[in-house]
C-alpha cells in the first residue's frame, strides 16, 4: 500500500462522513471549546475539541485526568481535539501541579540558555509524550511572536530573540512534535510584537506591513514549512493588515495565511471569551464574524 493510496482512503472517508453531516454538525466541528470551572454538558452538539486549562488538572492526578477526558471522548461521535496551553514558563496548565510532574517546563528561553537547540529538542519530545499520555493530542505551542525586549508582554512567553532566530526554535519544535505525533498551533500570527495584553483590552497594532513580511512572519512561514498542524490569529488590530478590525476576525489577515504564506490548515482564532474581543462587539455577533 502506498502513502497516496492510504491518502485516499482517508480522503474517501471524509467525504463520506461529510456527506451526511448538517450545517450544525459542520460549525460544531469548527468549535474548540474552552472547559472552565468544572464539567460541561456537550451532548446535544458533536464539538471539534475542548481545550483544558488549570481548573481541570487541579485536584486531579493523572488516573483521573485520563478518565475525565475519557468521558468526553466517549461521548463523542468523532474524536475530538483535546487541546492544552503548555508552553513552558509563565503559561503552563499541568505541570504547575506537583501531581503530574515534579517540576514546571521551563520557558523556551530559559531551556535555550541551558543548553542550546539540543535542549529546546529534548523538551519538545519529553513534553508532547507527557500530554499524550493524558489523553492530550494538541499543545497549543510554540509562541512564534517575535520579541527582543524583556519588557514586552510577550517576552516572557516567545523565544525572545529576532525573526531569524526564532525562525530556528519554531521550526525544531514543530518538527519535535510533528515527529511525536501530536497537534501543533502557530501563534499569534501575525506577531504580538510589542503590543498590549487583549486578554484584558483592545490592542491596536500600527506598524507598517513590511515589518511583519521581514521578521515576524519569518517563525510562522519556518513553522508551515516543518509540517504545523494549525495556527491561532490573535485578537490585535493589525492597521496594515486591516484597518479597525481584529486579525482573528480579518478577511485579510486569513487571505495572507493561506494566499501569501501558502497554509492549507486549520486557521483558528484566540480565545474569544478574551476582554479584546468582549470591548469589539457581542458574543454572538463575533462567533459569527469568527464562522465567516
Amino acid at each position: 500500500i502506498t502513502e497516496s493510496s492510504t491518502e485516499d482512503v482517508i480522503n474517501q472517508k471524509i467525504d463520506d462522513k461529510l456527506s451526511t453531516m448538517s450545517i450544525e454538525d459542520k460549525v460544531s466541528q469548527m468549535i474548540f471549546a474552552h472547559i472552565i470551572n468544572g464539567d460541561v454538558e456537550f451532548s446535544q452538539y458533536d464539538l471539534g475539541g475542548i481545550i483544558l486549562f488549570a481548573d481541570a488538572f487541579e485536584g486531579r492526578d493523572s488516573s483521573e485526568i485520563r478518565e475525565y477526558i475519557n468521558n468526553y471522548q466517549s461521548d463523542a461521535n468523532i474524536p475530538m481535539l483535546v487541546g492544552i496551553d503548555e508552553e513552558g514558563g509563565t503559561v503552563v496548565r499541568v505541570s504547575k501541579f506537583t501531581a503530574y510532574r515534579d517540576s514546571r517546563f521551563l520557558s523556551p528561553q530559559e531551556l535555550y540558555k541551558q543548553g542550546g537547540m539540543k535542549a529546546i529538542s529534548s523538551d519538545t519530545i519529553e513534553k508532547s509524550k507527557f500530554l499524550l499520555d493524558l489523553g492530550i493530542n494538541v499543545n497549543l505551542a510554540p509562541v512564534c511572536d517575535v520579541s527582543t525586549n524583556s519588557s514586552d508582554f510577550i517576552n516572557a512567553r516567545a523565544f525572545g530573540q529576532d525573526g531569524t532566530a526564532t525562525a530556528e526554535y519554531v521550526d525544531t519544535v514543530v518538527s519535535n512534535m510533528k515527529n511525536s505525533k501530536i497537534g501543533s498551533t502557530l501563534k499569534h500570527f501575525p506577531g504580538y510584537g510589542n503590543n498590549v495584553d487583549t486578554h484584558t483590552g483592545i490592542a491596536i497594532d500600527n506598524r507598517p506591513y513590511d515589518t511583519f513580511v521581514v521578521d515576524d512572519f519569518l517563525p510562522f512561514k519556518a513553522g508551515i514549512a516543518a509540517g504545523a498542524d494549525s495556527i491561532l490569529v490573535s485578537h490585535n488590530i493589525v492597521n496594515s493588515i486591516e484597518e479597525g478590525v481584529p486579525a482573528s476576525i480579518s478577511y485579510n489577515a486569513h487571505n495572507i495565511l493561506s494566499e501569501d504564506l501558502g497554509f492549507s490548515g486549520v486557521i483558528m482564532t484566540d480565545d474569544m471569551g478574551m476582554d479584546a474581543m468582549l470591548e469589539y462587539g457581542s458574543e454572538e455577533d463575533t462567533a459569527v464574524l469568527a464562522v465567516e
